[in-house]
């Protein structure tokens, strides 16, 4: 039985929830690291960055400056990675009908790193620095290979004439990554002089975030943010099924391609800057699906709010949960997301055949 609509005051309330929370998530990015300011004064700070508001924040030239190039940037990036990665997963659970459907488990994230570990390692055979920031031709390159992973998990799925099920889709995930894993690490020993640099972009880091990593994956996350949005009634109509989907006068195929395109892309963008950072994509669309409910129109833009929120607060964990040393984010992800991950695999036993 299809659940009954929820009220759009409701929708409305998560809405304001989910700006409230970036704002709380923006905040507490930029106040606490290892030098904390005080949040009222960082809330004005942040204030003045708006033409036309002055605030007296009280902090110094110096805090000022850590405010401004070297924490807000880093925060800003959190932001659109975990937006990113959130929307990316909202997406892929829609298009595969699948509640476990996420860039990780469905080898994207795999084939955006081979793509991004290629670039680096022809960067050193050039000449050229790779400890520098990431060259224009990363994001590209892990689109890529993105899109190479997703067809491939697509074609396994149903590899031999069977239906694509939840469960065969996720197996056919495992055995892409892996197998995409493995020709990063004989790139990596190809090129024993990127080890260093890939293996800690592989752990997942905002470390090294600057406002050109920030500038470099705008654009894509604009245009993807724009194109699943502007689908978002397409992906309730096709949980429907293809035949009754058609029938409605939609395109499944062509609807189901474009979404995996623009969602690979995203991931693609946020991998680039970010490393693999596991299961946002499953932790905050599945969520908010159980407590907002399951329709794409409000479930999209929320998974992009308290997606972005939700990354955000969590490289402030990274930074401060062992003192003066900082945690790979992607550590922190994983060890909320592999609980999370086994409560929505008992839950969806039902699906698999």
């Amino acid at each position: 039985m299809t659940p009954a609509p929820r009220p759009a005051g409701l929708r409305l309330g998560w809405l304001i929830g989910g700006l409230v929370a970036v704002a709380v998530a923006l905040v507490a990015g930029v106040a606490f690291g290892p030098v904390t300011l005080p949040p009222g004064s960082v809330a004005a700070e942040l204030l003045n960055l708006i033409p036309g508001v002055r605030l007296d924040s009280g902090l110094s030239d110096r805090e000022i400056a850590i405010i401004t190039e070297l924490r807000l940037p880093r925060v800003v990036l959190g932001l659109l990675v975990g937006a990113m990665l959130a929307m990316a997963g909202a997406a892929y659970q829609g298009v595969f009908r699948n509640p476990l459907a996420d860039p990780h488990l469905l080898g994207v994230a795999a084939g955006a790193g081979l793509g991004v570990t290629a670039v680096i390692a022809s960067r050193t055979t050039d000449g050229g620095d790779a400890t520098a920031d990431l060259p224009i031709g990363v994001p590209p390159a892990a689109f890529l290979g993105a899109l190479i992973a997703v067809a491939l998990t697509w074609t396994l799925g149903a590899a031999g004439g069977r239906e694509r099920t939840p469960a065969t889709l996720i197996l056919a995930g495992v055995a892409v990554s892996a197998f995409l894993a493995a020709a990063q690490t004989y790139l990596m020993q190809q090129h024993v002089e990127t080890l260093r640099q890939v293996y800690s972009w592989l752990l997942g880091r905002l470390a090294t975030a600057g406002w050109h990593d920030v500038l470099l994956i705008l654009p894509y996350a604009v245009i993807t943010g724009l194109i699943v949005l502007s689908r978002r009634r397409e992906l309730d109509v096709l949980t429907v099924g293809d035949e009754e989907a058609a029938s409605l006068g939609l395109h499944p195929q062509r609807s189901r391609y474009l979404l995996l395109v623009a969602a690979s892309l995203g991931t693609a963008a946020a991998v680039s800057v970010s490393g693999l950072i596991g299961f946002v994509g499953i932790i905050v669309p599945h969520t908010l699906r159980l407590l907002s409910g399951a329709s794409y129109r409000s479930l999209l833009p929320l998974s992009i709010l308290f997606g972005a929120a939700f990354l955000a607060l969590t490289d402030v964990v990274a930074r401060t949960v062992a003192g003066e040393a900082e945690v790979p984010i992607g550590v922190v992800t994983a060890f909320f997301g592999a609980p999370f991950f086994i409560l929505v695999l008992r839950a969806s036993r039902t699906v698999a055949p």
